[in-house]
C-alpha cells in the first residue's frame, strides 16, 4: 500500500514519514532483507502479565464460594437457598458484564476497561467482606461476577492486538491458564483459611491490574481504530522496542483498519442468513453445550459435593484444585499439535464418563437411602403384626 488515509483532513497522504525511518535492510547476496534488529519482548510479557492478573482475578470469583459455604452459612446464618442465591448471583453479574464489554472496550479502550472491571471487582471484595446479611453480601458476588464478566471478553482480546503473530497463540493461553490457577489456588488457600480473609486473596489481583495498567500501552490497534495515529506509533513502538522496525506492521495494522471502515457495517440479523447458518449453530452449540454440562455448578459447589459423597470435603477440594492447571497447561501444549477437533473429543468423552460416575454415585446413594426406609418399614410393619396378635 503506497498511501494512508489522514484522519484530520480525510485526504491521501504520502507514507513516506512513517515507513522510511523504521525499514532496516541489510544485503544477503544480491537481494535485501527486511529485519527486525532491536526488537525487545519484555514490554509485550509484562503487558500480558498485567492483563492476565484479570484472568486470575475471574478464577478467585469462580472458586470463591465453594470452600466457603460452611463459613459464611454459620457465620451469617443463612439457609441452602439464600446461599445457593449467593454463589448462582456471580454468573448473573458475568452475563451482565460480558453483555456490555464489546461497547465498553470499544468505547473506553482496552486498558481502561480493564482498570473498570478492576475497580467494581474491587467494590465487590469489600462489599463481602464487610457484609453482615445477604443483601450486602448478594451486591458484592454480582459486583464481582461483572467484573469478571468484563474481563472475559477484554483480556484475550488486549493480548491478541498487543502480541507478535509469533507469539499469539502461545500468550492467549495465558488467559485459561491464569483463570484455572485463579480458581486452584482460591479452592486450596480456603481451605484453611476463614471466608473474610479469603477475600483480601481476590483484592490482591484487583490492585496488580489497577496500578500495573498505568505501566503498559494501550492496544495499538484500538488506537488505530479510533483515528489516534500519534498514540498508536508511539505504543507499538514501545511494545516492539526503541530500535525495532515497526513499519511493516504498521502498515499492516492501518491497512486493515481502512479495510474495516469500507466494509459495510453488519448487523446482528446478518448472523442468521442461511450462508452463515452452519457456523452459528456449531459455534454458538460448542459453548452452550460446555455451560450445560454443569461446570459452574460442580466449581461453585465442589466442597458440598464432595461431603454429601462421602468424601472429606478438604481433600476433595484440593485434589479437584491441583488437577485442573497441569490438565489445563498439557491442554494449551496439544492445542496447536493435536489440532481442536481431536481435543474436543477426547474431553467431551472424559467429560461424559465423569458425568455419568457422578450421576451415578449419586443415584446409588438414593436407591440405598430408599431401600434403608423400605427395610425400616418393614420391620416396623412386622413388630404391629407382632404386638396386634399378642393383644
Amino acid at each position: 500500500m503506497a498511501n494512508k488515509y489522514d484522519i484530520q483532513n480525510s485526504d491521501v497522504v504520502d507514507r513516506e514519514e512513517i515507513s522510511t525511518p523504521f525499514i532496516m535492510t541489510e544485503k544477503v547476496g544480491d537481494h535485501k532483507v527486511v529485519g527486525n534488529k532491536g526488537e525487545s519482548l519484555w514490554m509485550v510479557l509484562l503487558s500480558t502479565f498485567v492483563a492476565v492478573c484479570g484472568s486470575f482475578e475471574f478464577g478467585c470469583v469462580i472458586g470463591y464460594s465453594a470452600p466457603t459455604q460452611s463459613g459464611i452459612t454459620r457465620d451469617l446464618d443463612l439457609s441452602l437457598s439464600e446461599y445457593s442465591v449467593f454463589g448462582s448471583t456471580a454468573t448473573i453479574g458475568a452475563m451482565i458484564g460480558a453483555a456490555t464489554s464489546g461497547r465498553i472496550a470499544d468505547f473506553l479502550g482496552r486498558k481502561e476497561a480493564m482498570r473498570v472491571s478492576s475497580v467494581i471487582c474491587l467494590a465487590g471484595w469489600l462489599a463481602v467482606y464487610f457484609a453482615k446479611g445477604t443483601v450486602s453480601l448478594d451486591i458484592g458476588r454480582l459486583s464481582t461476577g461483572y467484573g469478571m464478566g468484563l474481563v472475559s471478553y477484554v483480556v484475550p482480546v488486549f493480548i491478541s492486538e498487543i502480541a507478535p503473530k509469533n507469539l499469539r497463540g502461545g500468550l492467549a493461553t495465558l488467559n485459561q491458564l491464569m483463570i484455572v490457577c485463579g480458581v486452584s489456588i482460591t479452592l486450596i488457600i480456603g481451605t484453611f483459611i476463614s471466608w473474610r480473609a479469603l477475600t483480601l486473596i481476590g483484592i490482591v489481583p484487583c490492585f496488580f491490574l489497577f496500578f500495573g495498567l498505568f505501566l503498559i500501552p494501550e492496544s495499538p490497534r484500538w488506537l488505530a481504530k479510533v483515528g489516534r495515529w500519534k498514540d498508536f506509533e508511539v505504543a507499538l513502538r514501545k511494545l516492539r522496542g526503541k530500535d525495532a522496525d515497526i513499519s511493516a506492521e504498521a502498515e499492516e495494522i492501518q491497512d486493515y483498519i481502512e479495510t474495516l471502515r469500507h466494509l459495510p457495517k453488519a448487523k446482528m440479523l446478518d448472523l442468521f442468513q442461511r450462508r452463515y447458518l452452519l457456523s452459528l449453530i456449531i459455534g454458538l452449540g460448542l459453548m452452550l453445550i460446555q455451560q450445560f454440562g454443569g461446570i459452574n455448578g460442580i466449581c461453585f459447589y465442589v466442597s458440598h459435593v464432595f461431603e454429601s459423597a462421602g468424601v472429606p470435603p478438604n481433600v476433595g477440594t484440593i485434589i479437584y484444585a491441583c488437577l485442573q492447571v497441569p490438565i489445563t497447561g498439557l491442554g494449551a501444549f496439544l492445542m496447536d499439535r493435536a489440532g481442536r477437533r481431536l481435543l474436543l473429543f477426547v474431553s467431551s468423552s472424559g467429560l461424559v464418563i465423569g458425568c455419568l460416575l457422578v450421576g451415578t454415585s449419586f443415584f446409588l446413594k438414593v436407591v440405598i437411602y430408599l431401600s434403608s426406609i423400605m427395610n425400616s418399614c418393614t420391620v416396623v410393619n412386622t413388630l404391629l403384626i407382632a404386638l396386634r396378635s399378642l393383644v
